[in-house]
C-alpha cells in the first residue's frame, strides 16, 4: 500500500508542476483534466501525509517512554496516536480502491411500472416523487425527458435527467425491482396488494464516452402528446430514435424544441447501450467475486416498501428502517450510506484476498 501511495504522491506532484506552467492552459480540455485529476488525488495525498506525520509522532512518543517523568503521558499519547494511525490506514485503503469512472457523471433515471396494473403505475409515480425530493435535498436539478402517464395519474414509464455533483455515485445502487405492499387507492375492500416497479440508473454519457454510428440510427419526428388544451404541441418536435442493431427505441417529447429532444434522446440511447454492454460484461464475469450490494440487474428485487408496517427493507444488505413516510419524502441518505459502506467493505475484503 505504501509503495502505491508513493506513486500517487509522485503523480500529484507532477500534476501540480504542470498546472504551474502556462503552456498547459492553451488547451482547455487538457487543463480541465489536470484540475480534475488534482481534485481527485488531493484527498488521498492529504490523508497520506497525515498518516506519515502520525508515524513520525509515534516514533518520537515511543522515545519518551524511557523517561520516568514522561512515561505515563507518553503512554496515553501513544494510545491516541495508534488509534489515529489505524483509522488513517483504513481511510487510505478505502481511498485507494478502484474508482468507478462514472461516479462524477449525471444520471438518467428510468422508472417503469411492473406487476400490479394501475397500482404499479401509482407506485412508479411515488418512486418518481421520492427521487425528485431526494434530488431537491441534494441540490440537484431534475428534468423530465419522457413521460407516459395513466388516466389516474400513475406512471407507465418516465425518464428523468438528474444533474448534480456526485449524482451517479449516490444513486447507482437504486437499479432493480422495487416492491410495494399497501392498500391501493383503487381498492374498496381494504386489502393489501403487492406490486412492483423497476428502476434503472444510468450514467449520462457524452459522445466521447460512447460513440453512436449514424448508420445504425433511424430518427423519426412526431407530435408530442400533452395534457390537452394549450398544452397540445402543434409541431412535430418529439423525437423517436431506433437503434437498428438492437431494436432499442428512445422517445423524448418533453421539450418543445426538436433539437433539445434529439440531444436528450441521443444521450439516453448511448447510456442504455452502455449499460447493456456493462451488464453483458458482468454476466461474462459471473464466476468472479461480485459486490454483495448487487449488480444492478433490472430483474433483481432490491427493496420492499411495506406501508401497513411502516417499514422499508433493502434485501441486499438486510437493512430495515421503520420510517417509510420520511423515506418516501426523499430521506434516502441513510439507505444510500449503508449501501456505499457495504460495497466498500466487500471491495476491501476482495482486495485483501488478492495475492
Amino acid at each position: 500500500m505504501l509503495e502505491k501511495l508513493r506513486q500517487v504522491e509522485a503523480r500529484y506532484t507532477e500534476v501540480e508542476a504542470k498546472l504551474a506552467e502556462s503552456a498547459y492552459y492553451a488547451d482547455p480540455a487538457v487543463s480541465r483534466a489536470l484540475f480534475q485529476e488534482q481534485s481527485r488525488l488531493r484527498p488521498i495525498i492529504e490523508t497520506y501525509r497525515a498518516y506519515l506525520q502520525t508515524q513520525t509522532d509515534l516514533a518520537e512518543t515511543r522515545a519518551l517512554l524511557d523517561d520516568p517523568d514522561l512515561h505515563d503521558m507518553a503512554s496515553e499519547e501513544l494510545h491516541a496516536l495508534s488509534t489515529r494511525q489505524t483509522a488513517l490506514e483504513k481511510e487510505l485503503r478505502l481511498l485507494l480502491l478502484p474508482r468507478d469512472p462514472n461516479d462524477d457523471k449525471n444520471v438518467i433515471l428510468e422508472i417503469r411500472s411492473g406487476v400490479g396494473g394501475e397500482e404499479s403505475a401509482l407506485f412508479a409515480h411515488s418512486l418518481y416523487r421520492m427521487y425528485s425530493m431526494y434530488a431537491d435535498r441534494k441540490g440537484w436539478k431534475t428534468e423530465v425527458a419522457n413521460l407516459s402517464e395513466t388516466e389516474l395519474g400513475g406512471i407507465r414509464e418516465i425518464s428523468v435527467i438528474i444533474t448534480g455533483a456526485g449524482a451517479y455515485s449516490r444513486l447507482k445502487f437504486e437499479s432493480g425491482v422495487h416492491r410495494v405492499q399497501r392498500v391501493p387507492e383503487t381498492e374498496a375492500g381494504g386489502r393489501i396488494h403487492t406490486s412492483t416497479a423497476t428502476v434503472a440508473v444510468l450514467p449520462e454519457l457524452e459522445e466521447i464516452d460512447f460513440a453512436l454510428d449514424p448508420k445504425d440510427l433511424q430518427i423519426d419526428t412526431f407530435r408530442s402528446s400533452g395534457a390537452g388544451g394549450q398544452h397540445v404541441n402543434k409541431t412535430e418536435s418529439a423525437i423517436r430514435i431506433t437503434h437498428l442493431p438492437t431494436g432499442m427505441v428512445v422517445e423524448c417529447q418533453d421539450e418543445r424544441s426538436q433539437y433539445k429532444n434529439k440531444d436528450r434522446a441521443m444521450k439516453i440511447l448511448a447510456s442504455r447501450l452502455y449499460a447493456m454492454e456493462e451488464e453483458k460484461r458482468s454476466s461474462e464475469q459471473a464466476a468472479e467475486r461480485r459486490s454483495q450490494v448487487g449488480t444492478g440487474m433490472r430483474n433483481e428485487r432490491i427493496r420492499t416498501y411495506n406501508f401497513p408496517q411502516g417499514r422499508v427493507t433493502d434485501h441486499r444488505i438486510g437493512l430495515t428502517l421503520y420510517k417509510i413516510d420520511q423515506i418516501m419524502d426523499g430521506a434516502l441518505d441513510e439507505i444510500m450510506d449503508a449501501l456505499i459502506t457495504a460495497d466498500q467493505a466487500e471491495k476491501l475484503k476482495a482486495s485483501a484476498e488478492e495475492p
